[in-house]
């Protein structure tokens, strides 16, 4: 369960904050521990890593697990995977959105604290905000109206859609017109 420091910090504090385990998320002065992945939430990042690599031979993709970003002055959140498009980020600490964020969730997140999360990165600007609960089969997309369920996770510009698979899997694969497209 996710625990906040008890004595307030700088932005600039957390930055030099190393932590056993993984990172934690920085939200005005608390350093919140964040839930570690399981076998299926492992399983699902490194699934979506690969959908992304493989797009990188088509577009100029940069993606990143586990990448501490600074959403606004005083926060700082850690993604699962984070996308991005163009140049690479030159930041340590990127402080320019992503086109995606997708956070997998574990059974023990809150929705409360997810959705501050989620929340987080489309006041950002992160274009595509996904989220994936590994057991429940079904992605979803997070904007201006909320979270809501979706047939599948999609980015037009890069013909993407991603839906989860008959097996364990989340898939993409290519259609005729170069479209990643699952099945």
């Amino acid at each position: 369960m996710p625990m906040a420091s008890k004595a307030p910090i700088t932005a600039e504090e957390c930055l030099r904050v190393s932590f056993e385990g993984p990172d934690a998320d920085f939200i005005d002065g608390q350093i919140v521990e964040r839930n570690v992945g399981e076998n299926q939430h492992s399983e699902v990042r490194v699934q979506l890593v690969a959908i992304f690599l493989e797009l990188r031979k088509k577009h100029p993709l940069h993606i990143r697990t586990e990448l501490r970003m600074q959403v606004s002055a005083t926060r700082f959140r850690v993604a699962d995977v984070a996308v991005f498009l163009g140049p690479r980020p030159a930041e340590s600490v990127p402080c320019t959105p992503p086109l995606v964020v997708a956070e997998i969730v574990s059974p023990d997140d809150r929705y409360t604290e997810i959705t501050a999360k989620l929340n987080d990165y489309m006041m950002w600007g992160v274009r595509h905000v996904w989220l994936i609960a590994p057991w429940l089969r079904k992605p979803h997309a997070y904007g201006a109206t909320g979270l809501h369920e979706l047939p599948a996770l999609r980015i037009p510009d890069l013909e993407l859609e991603i839906t989860p698979g008959r097996s364990s899997a989340w898939e993409s694969r290519r259609s005729p017109r170069v479209t990643h497209r699952a099945a």
